[in-house]
């Protein structure tokens, strides 16, 4: 039977990330992917022949970190030197956009106020991005490293100032509502800034959570905030992770979808011992390490019968219903939105912040808005690969789409929120119904079963106060172990959490060969 230092179950981004950790470190790995590709939500699917594109369309706040230890650049990582504009769809042609640190379409006001707001989100995103990559301490516990990362946040608190210091303090938790009404007038532009804060999220501007805090946490990356695509888009990042996984010894797997973990024990206690793949295949391995979501890992592959029973009710309760659905267009020639010369940026339909509100109020009570909010970009302008010759592919993210649809998700219902989201599009960019070669339209629901991911939840659980931090995915497994030995976390639904940002899989891998020694 084979045997393996550490058995990686699913080859999304993060389990790329932890397996080459391990791999380096001269332990062996096998990383077991249950499709036919890697990448996970990030990995290029071909919806009609000749027209491919990943579910996540872009990148924001992937660490540099992990780029220099990984040697990605040696791989093929082609990180972009440009940042795409984001911009606030105006019916009118006359946009909002966001470049860099100057914002255009509004009042001069908004514009010297864009520039002091950027600055302090700055300052805390700076303060913070430190602890992304580190293990959050256990609740309770006073051991040396521990108090040590309790002590840096405390000394990078105390160097905000003390204004600064109250200021973070204040806005941390804020509705992003109270943050923008404070300090904008102009709202398209106080609706896209708190665009990246609800993304994938199952907030809206007045919940009364973490919406700011999800802000500076992706604005943690090299561009604070701005978004981009590597050059051949985000396949480019996925091969680039493949090559350096395999150049580091991994092996990989694909089209291995695993069963179950094998839990083996006795009264003295229980261990994970290796995976059972679904045609029955078993590999031992002296650790198991999960990139799958909490619920998917403890409820579905461990067993509830294996865990006690407080944790398992705590698993039970996390929240992971997924809001965003995908879009994705095979296009004729270059859709034509009023105002914009080429669709080579970022934009985002939302008028306003009671436009996402309402929204979300929709989604709420198991329906999908009439008047869907949605980011959008057209990523075949800048990698042309994923379109043939003189095509274009549009794909947008569409908030506030509910995984559980009041009546189920039919076919009539798919077909009916799809011509809602074309009706959408062509009030912007007019003609772009006589354009569309091919639609493709994934609800929450589609990417659950597509991905095997719990509710369709980009997060794998949501990214709340109560869910973040040394309490994600919640106690007693929020450092990357867990209450069973030799299982380990290593996906989105453990800190910092989702996005495509690989903090979860470089802090597990830290953690396994921290524990080894």
């Amino acid at each position: 039977m084979q045997a393996y230092d550490n058995i990686i179950i699913g080859g999304g981004h993060n389990g790329l990330i932890c397996a080459t950790y391990l791999a380096q470190k001269g332990q062996s790995v096998l990383l077991l992917e249950a499709t036919d590709t890697l990448g996970g939500l990030a990995s290029t699917r071909e919806f009609h022949p000749g027209f491919r594109v990943p579910v996540a369309h872009s990148l924001s706040h992937f660490s540099e970190t992990i780029v220099k230890q990984l040697n990605l650049l040696d791989h093929g990582y082609k990180p972009s030197k440009d940042t795409l504009d984001t911009i606030g769809l105006n019916l009118d042609g006359e946009h909002v956009v966001v470049s860099g640190e100057q914002v255009t379409g509004v009042s001069s006001s908004d514009q010297k106020t864009y520039a002091d707001y950027l600055a302090l989100l700055k300052r805390f995103a700076k303060m913070l991005k430190p602890f992304w990559l580190k293990t959050m301490p256990r609740i309770g516990d006073n051991s040396f490293p521990d108090l040590m990362t309790f002590g840096q946040l405390g000394l990078k608190l105390r160097l905000l100032g003390k204004k600064d210091m109250g200021e973070f303090m204040r806005v941390a938790t804020l509705p992003a509502r109270d943050l923008m009404d404070e300090n904008f007038d102009n709202e398209i532009l106080k609706a896209m800034l708190s665009w990246d804060g609800l993304i994938g999220s199952k907030m809206a501007p007045r919940s009364p959570n973490a919406t700011v805090l999800n802000m500076l946490y992706r604005m943690s990356g090299q561009h604070h905030g701005a978004h981009s695509l590597p050059e051949g888009g985000i396949e480019n990042l996925v091969n680039a992770l493949h090559n350096a996984a395999l150049d580091a010894g991994v092996t990989v797997q694909t089209r291995a979808l695993v069963k179950r973990i094998v839990i083996e024990g006795d009264t003295t206690g229980l261990a994970a011992t290796g995976v059972e793949l679904a045609d029955g295949t078993l590999i031992n391995g002296a650790r198991v390490v999960s990139s799958a979501d909490p619920k998917q890992t403890f409820l579905n592959l461990v067993g509830a019968k294996n865990l006690e029973i407080g944790f398992t009710n705590r698993i039970n309760r996390l929240r992971c219903d997924g809001y965003v659905a995908k879009l994705h267009l095979a296009l004729d020639g270059a859709p034509k939105f009023t105002g914009i010369e080429t669709p080579n940026g970022r934009m985002i339909i939302a008028p306003k912040l009671d436009a996402i509100e309402f929204a979300f109020d929709d989604a709420k009570y198991g329906q999908y808005s009439q008047s869907p909010v949605m980011e959008i970009i057209v990523p075949s302008v800048k990698d042309q690969s994923l379109a043939p010759a003189g095509k274009q592919v549009l794909s947008a993210h569409v908030m506030y789409v509910p995984h559980t649809l009041k009546g189920g998700w039919t076919e009539e219902a798919h077909q009916h929120l799809y011509q809602r989201l074309i009706e959408t599009l062509e009030s912007y960019a007019p003609g772009i119904g006589q354009q569309i070669i091919h639609g493709e339209l994934l609800t929450p629901a589609d990417l659950e079963q597509t991905y095997h991911l719990t509710g369709g939840h980009w997060h794998h659980a949501e990214l709340s106060m109560d869910q973040m931090l040394m309490m994600r995915p919640t106690y007693e497994a929020a450092q990357y172990s867990t209450p069973i030995p030799g299982l380990y976390l290593c996906g989105a639904g453990s800190h910092p959490g989702g996005g495509l940002m690989g903090g979860p899989g470089h802090n597990a891998a830290k953690e396994i060969i921290g524990a080894k020694k």
